[in-house]
């Protein structure tokens, strides 16, 4: 058992990380700067993203993202997500714990950087009511759909598999809308009820669309080439973040939740079983997290030690 487990963390760990063999010196990073960081500890921000339904929660938002068909020609025309999955996947990662957990600086800095990798992403998309109109990644409205697509996915992944958010969805909605801000969104919604109305808005406008491209997509994020050991669990995962998607989106992507006859079947169960597997076998807090912890408390000693007040 333990050489099985030994295999499974190595697996987990290679896609991840993009096959690295030693942890990220990006994470150890973390530890320096000169502030808590635009949440910290006990935020309802650290509390979606410290759990491994986050895992979930980026197959979820793919999904959603896909369906505009401007943030899908982003990503089909510039992105090497076919040869280079896991690249795309580190990278994202990176930015995403990047903002969660280091310091405001630190994460002003990652956000730049990826809006400039945006700035040679732009083209032309054919809109949802057959426009051909050009796009660019850093757009604020894409960036506000890409936003809304990953707020959405991991406050309904936290809310299904996650423990208590302080302060609730509200909070982790207008935490997180500083993320949005950082990024050029220059609208995100701040409470859960503006996160489903700017949701609708897209739909009721007709923005959003699903051609061969987005289905092509869609097969891609079903079956990623990942190591054998995994693909079992990795199905239960994708069917699970199915299983949460809004019925019109689910409809729009040509996906179903698994059933036998009309008797749905458990996956919500089954992609929590396989979330505490990852847990028992990556641990539970990000590395990340730890790393803004010793950061935080150095900081601390560091005002004791000058005699700061409180």
């Amino acid at each position: 058992m333990p050489s099985v487990s030994a295999a499974f963390r190595s697996r987990l760990n290679d896609t991840f990380t993009n096959g690295a063999t030693e942890r990220p010196e990006w994470i150890d990073a973390l530890e320096q700067g000169s502030d808590a960081g635009f949440f910290g500890p006990g935020s309802a921000t650290w509390a979606v993203h410290g759990g491994n339904h986050t895992v979930l929660a980026g197959v979820r938002a793919l999904l959603v993202q896909a369906l505009h068909p401007g943030a899908l020609a982003g990503v089909a025309d510039h992105s090497r997500y076919r040869e280079d999955p896991f690249g795309r996947l580190a990278g994202t990662i990176r930015w995403i714990y990047t903002v969660s957990h280091g310091d405001t600086a630190q994460a002003t800095h990652a956000s730049q950087w990826v809006r400039k990798l945006h700035e040679r992403v732009v083209g032309e998309y054919v809109d949802g009511h057959g426009v051909t109109r050009p796009y660019a990644a850093n757009d604020p409205d894409l960036a506000r759909w890409v936003h809304l697509a990953f707020t959405d996915a991991f406050l309904r992944s936290a809310q299904v598999w996650g423990s208590d958010i302080p302060g609730g969805a509200d909070a982790y909605v207008r935490e997180w809308a500083t993320a949005g801000r950082l990024m050029g969104v220059e609208d995100a919604p701040e409470s859960e009820t503006e996160l489903r109305e700017q949701m609708n808005g897209y739909l009721d406008r007709g923005e959003l669309r699903a051609d061969a491209r987005t289905h092509d997509v869609v097969r891609f994020i079903k079956d990623p080439p990942l190591a054998r050991l995994l693909r079992p669990g990795y199905r239960a995962v994708f069917d699970g973040a199915v299983a949460t998607l809004d019925p019109r989106h689910r409809s729009m992507l040509r996906l179903r939740t698994p059933a036998i006859g009309p008797v749905e079947l458990p996956v919500r169960r089954t992609a929590g079983l396989v979330l505490d597997g990852i847990g028992a076998v990556l641990g539970n807090q990000p590395g990340t997290e730890r790393a803004a912890l010793a950061r935080i408390e150095r900081l601390e000693r560091e005002r004791r030690a000058a005699g700061a007040p409180a």
